[in-house]
């Protein structure tokens, strides 16, 4: 099935989750967002090779690194969170150098990078999965984003404070979505598949957003003028 062929474009808000990637696809035909149902899959690989193809997704992804060290945010990060502010900015999280990434011993990247914690050290496994799985053809339809970026943008620009951890930001971000993405209101209400947890179904339902933006061409870079690894990849976060 060709994506380009149907009579809707396909978008998708991708996020990692405890069982491998959280995937909400959706369907956008007009101005109308229907959702389909969210999906688990094991794999980056799974996620880019997802069928229906999407036309636009927006996933919570790490897409370019720099070869060495260079310090711990990328100018889309510092971007990031002077927008979303304190005391959500902590959500957008350093990014180790390939160098880093690909040390044999954990000693060896700390010696690289020695403000890496050991909740860095946890997102290693996705890091590198993102530096060995994305490759510059795949930014034609798959685009960086951040959560809290989006839920910024849905709260009209002003920074979200709460915490999605927490029942009173859970709640908030729910209004949210419910106020400014109708036909997603239903997903977020939803058991979450196995290996996923409500965090997790917030963020991929808000991402839609992020995907709907992208697939019209009106998403906001950070930064406006991004730069480009050398592997050919732009370093940006989308919105």
């Amino acid at each position: 099935m060709v994506a380009s062929r149907l009579p809707y474009k396909i978008l998708g808000g991708i996020v990692p989750c405890p069982g491998g990637w959280l995937i909400v696809p959706a369907r956008l035909a007009g101005v109308t967002v229907v959702a389909d149902e969210p999906e688990v899959v094991k794999t980056l690989i799974d996620v880019l090779e997802f069928k229906p193809k999407f036309d636009a997704a927006a996933i919570y992804a790490t897409i370019g690194f720099e070869d060495q060290p260079n310090g711990p945010y990328r100018a889309c990060d510092l971007e990031a969170r002077e927008l979303i502010g304190w005391p959500r900015m902590v959500a957008i999280k350093p990014v180790p150098s390939r160098a880093a990434l690909n040390a044999a011993t954990r000693a060896e990247a700390l010696e690289l990078e020695p403000w890496l914690t050991r909740d860095d050290f946890r997102r290693f496994k996705v890091l590198r999965e993102c530096e060995r799985e994305l490759q510059p053809f795949h930014q034609r339809n798959f685009f960086a984003a951040h959560p809290d970026l989006t839920f910024t943008q849905l709260n009209d620009d002003r920074p979200v404070t709460s915490s999605p951890y927490q029942q009173d930001g859970v709640l908030e971000r729910m209004a949210l979505i419910r106020n400014k993405i109708p036909g997603l209101e239903e997903i977020i209400t939803r058991t979450p598949p196995p290996g996923a947890g409500q965090v997790h179904m917030l963020q991929a339902t808000a991402l839609v957003w992020t995907a709907r933006r992208a697939a019209g061409r009106a998403m906001n870079r950070l930064p406006q003028d991004p730069g480009w690894d050398s592997s050919g990849m732009r370093m940006e976060l989308v919105r």
